[in-house]
């Protein structure tokens, strides 16, 4: 992978356990050559993230609406910023950068982005590894419910193992590197067997 898409917070209200963890995960990506492309702004996860690749020196590229791209909200200190019209411009345009995601904690934004994420590559719109970075085990209601839909039967068991999870992000970013796209779930998901 030479580009990954993190999606985070922008709050600042929040554990500086989360924060130290989005520069970490920043500075690791840029050690191992991968570039960040994330939402572009200064707060919170966001401008943590996009800080840590910044200062160990990597490729960190912006995407953002216009009512986003202000002084209070956007990186000024990024190697390229995309100005994109609208959300779904914005969306459109970091996957098409990104040959993997990454959530790290945040709320309804993030959690948009990871299921628009996740089901496009249910559905075969892309075979990218995706992946969990579980700070202070953030993710495990959200990885209960999951468990949940799949004992239910409305998510393959196939799609839930290619949703890699770690509080480490080395190990996640290894577990992602490994990535084997369940691409037979896809056939049977899309009725194509």
């Amino acid at each position: 992978m030479k580009s990954i898409c993190v999606f985070c917070g922008s709050s600042d209200n929040v554990s500086a356990e989360y924060i130290t963890a989005a520069r970490e995960m920043g500075r690791i990506l840029t050690e191992r050559g991968i570039r960040l492309v994330y939402g572009g702004g200064k707060t919170g996860l966001m401008g943590a993230v996009a800080d840590g690749a910044l200062a160990a020196g990597g490729e960190v590229l912006g995407v953002i609406i216009p009512s986003m791209n202000t002084p209070a909200l956007a990186h000024t200190d990024l190697t390229h910023m995309d100005i994109m019209p609208e959300m779904h411009a914005r969306k459109a345009r970091m996957h098409e950068l990104a040959e993997g995601y990454i959530a790290l904690p945040g709320g309804f934004g993030t959690f948009d982005e990871l299921f628009e994420a996740l089901t496009w590559g249910q559905i075969g719109a892309h075979e990218k590894p995706i992946g969990l970075l579980n700070v202070k085990n953030y993710y495990v209601p959200l990885l209960a419910a999951i468990d949940h839909a799949v004992d239910e039967g409305f998510i393959f068991r196939e799609h839930r193992d290619a949703l890699y999870c770690a509080a480490d992000p080395q190990k996640l970013l290894d577990a992602m590197e490994d990535h084997r796209h369940p691409n037979e779930a896809v056939k049977r998901w899309m009725r194509q067997v």
